[in-house]
């Protein structure tokens, strides 16, 4: 090998270091707002009270569906137990890669991160519970998410959805990242769900001055 290409490889090598060396000091001050974020989500999104709507047991395998970058998943994760799983599911990879990195930082070994599609998110049988929070609204096919969670639900087993009501001048707008209550309670029944509980104010006010709602439900 000539000296040329000796450097070559030399610089390429360098190249190389410094650009994971980037990314990996990109990706922990992502990380880091992060934290700050949820930190702050924490004053007002009522975390421990979505969680306790879900009934859950140690021991039980619960669903984060639409996890992002695993703002309840790695609060499930304490909830479920050691012996119990977290299965963190979104259709966006970015948000997946980063809620690895923290399961892995946080020592969460109950999580299980599964790349979705917009109409089927590849649950496993014999699922507990179902957290859908703030995602409902973005679904392209609603009834066929749903159907796939009924199936995966153990009978009896619990779908909480957590989301933001409309106000009254944005109903109907297209793009918004709210939706009523009403329309959701409407297509769960529908796709085989009962009705446990709906709380309407269930958040009256967060940052933006926004309404969220809450509501329970049990596959039949």
């Amino acid at each position: 090998m000539n000296y040329g290409v000796k450097l070559l490889v030399v610089l390429l090598c360098a190249l190389g270091t410094l650009f994971i060396l980037d990314t990996a000091r990109s990706a922990l001050d992502t990380v880091a707002r992060l934290d700050v974020v949820e930190g702050e989500r924490d004053q007002w999104q009522r975390p421990s009270d979505v969680i306790g709507a879900l009934d859950l047991k140690p021991g039980n395998v619960v669903v984060d569906l639409g996890c992002g970058s695993g703002y309840f998943t790695l609060k499930l994760s304490l909830s479920a137990g050691e012996n119990g799983r977290v299965i963190a599911e979104d259709i966006r990879r970015l948000p997946l890669g980063f809620l690895w990195f923290r399961a892995v930082r946080k020592r969460e070994h109950n999580v299980t991160i599964v790349h979705g599609e917009p109409s089927d998110p590849h649950l496993p049988e014999r699922v507990d519970a179902v957290l859908i929070a703030n995602t409902y609204h973005e679904f392209t096919d609603s009834q066929a998410i749903l159907a796939h969670v009924h199936q995966a639900l153990v009978p009896a087993g619990r779908l909480v959805l957590v989301e933001r009501e409309p106000r009254p001048a944005d109903i109907g707008r297209t793009g918004d990242h709210e939706i009523l209550a009403t329309r959701v309670e409407s297509e769960l029944r529908q796709a085989g769900f009962d009705i446990v509980s709906r709380q309407d104010h269930f958040i009256d006010k967060d940052p933006d001055s926004e309404t969220w709602w809450l509501i329970v439900a049990r596959r039949r």
